[in-house]
């Protein structure tokens, strides 16, 4: 029987639309404080066995894009294990590892802060140690926050930033690639605000930015091992990023100027990320995946 998300459905009727409610909340934020709950694909992804007998390790794998991809990889037959920050997070990555459960996967989520290279490296070990390999990274876990004037950028906004969006791609992929077979892939997550910068995001608009160019440099790097890397580039998603950074106004009216006049829901995103992952993206590497609801990407 076929889901909803194999339905040609209108796409501007696949998901909530501005205005918004309040959904004011204190970073990171959280889906269970949420009013308006994003759809993770938990009662729509079917899985076909793309990814089965896989292990796939997914940072910020609590809730939004990240939760949405531990169920579509649970559905396809992998093993998942990711990461949180705790105790902001714990009720959240509970939900995400009870639905990989109810697929029939081995689930290990993982509290620690990705900010420290030393926590990648056990990060990597562990999954290894708990599952016997490393098939599939996705490097999604992101921070960020707006402000009016460049002088409320603090430099330890900055330096946050940039730790937890760039610098731990660099040491999870340093940690695990050595340790990946040909055939795996590594995923990254950048965004359309590498290509249409806003500069009330100006942090978050350069991690995103350097995310690409590090994603074709790597796939550069480690083609010849047979290890592919890609990233996806969304536009505007529902997730508890939004109302935790943003201001009430700019929440109220997230996602209207997209083409679908809403935001994605993180379920859309994730047949993407399986596609990546999977064997029938075997030639596809050093791209940019455009998921942005129309906006043109160079």
């Amino acid at each position: 029987m076929p889901t909803e998300i194999h339905k040609a459905t209108d796409p501007k009727e696949r998901g909530q639309k501005p205005p918004f409610p309040e959904e004011r909340q204190s970073p990171p934020g959280t889906e269970g404080e949420m009013r308006n709950k994003p759809d993770h694909g938990e009662q729509s992804y079917r899985g076909f066995g793309r990814l089965m007998d896989r292990v796939a390790l997914i940072t910020g794998g609590d809730s939004g894009i990240g939760r949405a991809i531990a169920i579509a990889y649970a559905r396809e037959g992998a093993d998942v294990a990711f990461t949180y920050l705790s105790p902001e997070e714990d009720e959240d990555a509970n939900e995400t590892a009870r639905w990989v459960k109810e697929a029939g996967r081995k689930v290990l989520p993982v509290p620690t802060d990705i900010r420290d290279e030393n926590n990648c490296r056990e990060l990597v070990r562990r999954t290894i140690s708990e599952f016997g390999a490393i098939h599939i990274l996705v490097n999604n876990a992101a921070f960020q926050m707006t402000h009016q004037q460049l002088e409320e950028f603090s430099s330890e906004e900055w330096d946050r930033t940039f730790r937890t969006n760039i610098y731990a791609m660099f040491y999870l992929s340093k940690a695990a690639a050595p340790k990946m077979k040909p055939g795996s892939s590594i995923i990254n997550t950048a965004s359309v605000q590498a290509y249409e910068p806003n500069g009330q995001l100006l942090a978050y608009a350069t991690t995103k930015g350097a995310i690409v160019t590090y994603t074709k440099a790597l796939a550069d790097l480690l083609g010849e091992n047979g290890v592919r890397v890609n990233a996806v580039a969304p536009g505007p998603v529902w997730t508890p990023l939004i109302p935790s950074t943003m201001p009430d106004e700019k929440v109220r009216k997230f996602g209207q100027n997209s083409t679908f006049g809403r935001p994605a829901q993180p379920a859309e995103l994730a047949p993407a990320y399986v596609f990546l992952a999977s064997g029938e993206s075997s030639y596809v590497t050093g791209s940019v995946m455009d998921l942005t609801g129309g906006r043109q990407l160079p």
